[in-house]
């Protein structure tokens, strides 16, 4: 299966929490449908990403990201390549690369969508956003990289204003999947 075709499973299949997502799943098919090259940085109109919140061992805190050109704390996440064959292969290999956290484990999703406009193709080019949150095993120490002025663990219910509300949305849906799956993932 490619990584397009993925793509389209996984939307197809997930069950939107509101009906804005619902409006977003909906666009997002239809883009990726349209554009054969949809999920590659290349595709101007906008491209598919995948996003990460990278959550403590118990789902208390949340590891985010000084992001160097929205100047914003956010989630891991970023582009789809050639070699990617899941969109939850984006999501594990993104937050693994920006956070250096090896041994992450992928929470069943994914949690939300999101689509925001991005410095990619400017002016009008779109991130098309599928999030997931992960777990970091107990004791995990992130190392900064190259893609990041900081990183910082937050309590979940206590993310800076210097953030935005895709990001809150996240870090919440991740700690209820986490508790919801506590003996897998306990």
């Amino acid at each position: 299966m490619s990584l397009r075709d993925d793509a389209v499973s996984v939307l197809t299949a997930w069950a939107a929490p509101t009906p804005a997502e619902e409006a977003l799943r909906t666009e997002f098919l239809e883009h990726v449908r349209t554009h054969d090259d949809a999920m590659l940085r290349a595709c101007v109109p906008g491209h598919l990403t995948a996003t990460t919140a990278v959550l403590s061992h118990d789902g208390a805190r949340v590891l985010l990201t000084l992001h160097p050109k929205a100047r914003m704390w956010l989630p891991m996440g970023g582009h789809c390549e050639i070699s990617d064959k899941s969109l939850a292969d984006v999501a594990v290999r993104e937050a693994v690369e920006e956070s250096g956290i090896p041994g992450l484990r992928l929470l069943p999703g994914p949690l939300a969508l999101d689509k925001h406009e991005v410095w990619c193709h400017p002016p009008h080019s779109w991130h098309l956003d599928v999030e997931y949150a992960a777990v970091a095993p107990e004791g995990a120490e992130a190392v900064i990289s190259a893609e990041s002025l900081d990183l910082r663990w937050f309590p979940v219910d206590a993310i800076p204003e210097l953030s935005d509300d895709a990001t809150r949305r996240l870090a919440a849906r991740g700690r209820a999947t986490l508790t919801a799956n506590s003996r897998v993932f306990g």
